[in-house]
């Protein structure tokens, strides 16, 4: 958008990864145009709606929010006010999943709770994961959640140029903007442009055709820049200061008075902080408990299993025994069977055998008596 590279395109690794957490960090970039000098501070939370319990997950950005009033207000404070440097938060951009079917109940909440703080404006991210018609239902769907729910999002200011109305009118028709990103250049008909390449052809991020890129840039940098730092100044800015000089909230509810007892603000900042630690432990303890429990229940479980295997294996065994058993069994029986059979054909033949040898010696005899021999 600023024709700046504000995150590193290097991949970092492992240990450089940021983590999805709803932690705010900033960046800042100095950015020169034709002689001007703009700071940009970009303002991101990559882990925005990703837990599992998304209870107060605004209040990190809320925190940050209010801390940057609270500088200005007391730079505002000071004898001298030279070196008033403004850190507020112009403008917030919510990007919205193109899922198709409206807001979440965790965006209705969180610019709820944002948009009496800063200017909101809403965003579809990848557009090209949508047709032109579910696009531009996409968006009518969004504008009336909004306006049910009530959200004020950034307004466009009046203007009596008839050239600028249009230029209004239109701007408006386009929110919230269906954005889509890239650092890639590709080749389109011979020009080179920032977009993605498909097999079904090229979403070209510069194209109003394509995508709401051109007209959000636009409105930012070129249109309603000052607009946006004239808003935050004398709308949110001066409702958080008039709350915070009445000793008022931001939630309506009596604030801390400023003017106490350094002493006693003290002694209740540490109360507080024994008890937020307490309050810790307690959470500690608890979940140590509970993973302690988890341990012992899956010890039981491997033991039980380990019993139920000993037994298995203690049935097999004895039912292999008592197989071999039986094969012990059936193979003397066989074995029996086949010595008794096998010895009386032995015994049979060897009778025979020695009575015809018998026979054949007396016949011998009897011949030697008639030749006179004996």
């Amino acid at each position: 958008m600023f024709l700046a590279d504000i995150y590193s395109n290097e991949h970092p690794g492992p240990s450089n990864r940021p983590k999805k957490t709803v932690q705010v960090e900033t960046t800042k970039v100095l950015l020169k145009e034709n002689g001007v000098n703009l700071t940009l501070t970009v303002v991101d939370t990559p882990g925005f709606g990703d837990a599992v319990d998304n209870s107060n997950c605004w209040q990190p950005v809320t925190n940050y929010i209010e801390s940057k009033y609270e500088e200005y207000l007391n730079a505002e404070s000071r004898v001298h006010r030279s070196t008033l440097i403004d850190s507020r938060v112009h403008c917030c951009l919510y990007f919205i999943a193109p899922s198709g079917h409206g807001l979440k109940s965790l965006d209705v909440e969180f610019m709820k709770r944002l948009h009496d703080r800063v200017n909101i404006i809403p965003l579809i991210a990848k557009a090209d994961t949508m047709t032109s018609d579910e696009c531009t239902l996409f968006k009518r769907t969004i504008m009336n959640e909004i306006a049910q729910n009530k959200i004020k999002i950034y307004e466009f200011p009046d203007c009596d140029d008839e050239e600028e109305k249009k230029l209004q009118k239109i701007m408006k028709a386009r929110v919230p903007f269906a954005v889509v990103g890239s650092n890639t250049i590709v080749e389109v008909n011979g020009k080179k442009v920032q977009g993605r390449r498909y097999p079904w052809g090229v979403v070209e991020v510069e194209n109003l055709e394509h995508c709401d890129f051109i007209a959000l840039r636009n409105m930012l940098i070129r249109t309603h820049m000052q607009d946006l730092t004239e808003v935050t100044n004398n709308v949110h800015y001066e409702n958080y200061r008039c709350q915070k000089l009445a000793g008022v909230g931001a939630d309506g509810a009596p604030s801390v008075i400023t003017n106490k007892n350094p002493f006693s603000q003290m002694e209740e900042e540490k109360k507080e902080h024994i008890v937020k630690m307490k309050k810790m432990e307690k959470e500690m303890e608890q979940v140590f408990e509970m993973k302690v429990r988890e341990k012992i229940q899956k010890l039981k479980d491997s033991e039980t299993d380990l019993q139920r295997r000993h037994e298995h294996m203690a049935k097999s065994l004895e039912q292999q025994k008592h197989e071999l058993e039986e094969k012990r069994k059936t193979f003397e029986r066989e074995k029996a069977a086949f010595e008794s059979a096998n010895g009386e054909t032995a015994f049979h033949k060897m009778s025979v055998d020695v009575n015809s040898k018998e026979h054949l010696d007396v016949k011998e005899k009897k011949k030697d008596k008639k030749k006179g021999l004996f």
